[in-house]
């Protein structure tokens, strides 16, 4: 009991100080935005050169898509299924063909889905919700089967947790799905202690590419 006391006080001080690191971050995007508008035409230029890079990335095809992500999942100890193989992590504006349903990584939208405990009642764009693992978020998922007392205790427990988001994915096998950045597990239920297990690994967990990176600021909806 000591040692599940001692894990929750250190998550939840893990947690404020991602918050406080998130706050310095928007005041330093503020000053930078301000800064920015002194020199308007070089960031019009630069902003040629990435709608033509955008360009030339939506013209690829879907076999190197799959390409990017080729791989396989891999069954852990502890039931987390980890892929092992490539996950593409380049910016791109078309749809992108997941090998997985929701996927782990891959290549995804420029702009992150707001994950700061977010919870989605409609499906959300699974390209952008990528970049939001990415950034270190755990992505809770459901179907049409999971049942609405589950979905309303996992929702409640999303919205307590920074680093997270919520939404229903009407293509996924299993009722509930966690998902990080490269990672996956099914759970029973809200009240699977595999829900914690998981939040407390891979929330801003060694997996998570750009650890840090805001989670707010991007997609409401």
């Amino acid at each position: 009991m000591g040692s599940a006391k001692k894990s929750s006080a250190a998550r939840t001080a893990r947690i404020e100080e991602m918050r406080r690191a998130e706050q310095a971050r928007e005041r330093r995007n503020r000053i930078l935005v301000v800064a920015a508008s002194v020199v308007v035409v070089a960031g019009l230029v630069a902003g040629g050169v990435v709608l033509v890079r955008s360009q030339s990335d939506d013209g690829g095809s879907s076999a190197a898509d799959d390409a990017k992500s080729a791989g396989k999942f891999v069954t852990d100890a502890d039931g987390v299924r980890a892929w092992k193989g490539t996950l593409g992590r380049e910016h791109v504006t078309r749809s992108v063909d997941y090998p997985v349903t929701p996927p782990v990584g891959g290549d995804h939208n420029p702009v992150w889905m707001n994950c700061d405990g977010d919870v989605y009642e409609d499906e959300i764009n699974a390209t952008n919700a990528v970049h939001s693992l990415e950034h270190g978020a755990v992505w809770v998922t459901y179907n049409g089967d999971a049942p609405k007392a589950d979905v309303e205790a996992l929702a409640a427990k999303v919205e307590k947790t920074p680093y997270t988001l919520m939404s229903p994915v009407d293509g996924q096998k299993d009722p509930i799905v966690l998902t990080a950045w490269g990672h996956q597990r099914t759970v029973t239920g809200a009240d699977d202690p595999a829900v914690d297990a998981f939040l407390e690994k891979f929330v801003q967990g060694q997996q998570t590419p750009e650890p840090g990176a805001a989670c707010t600021g991007g997609l409401s909806k």
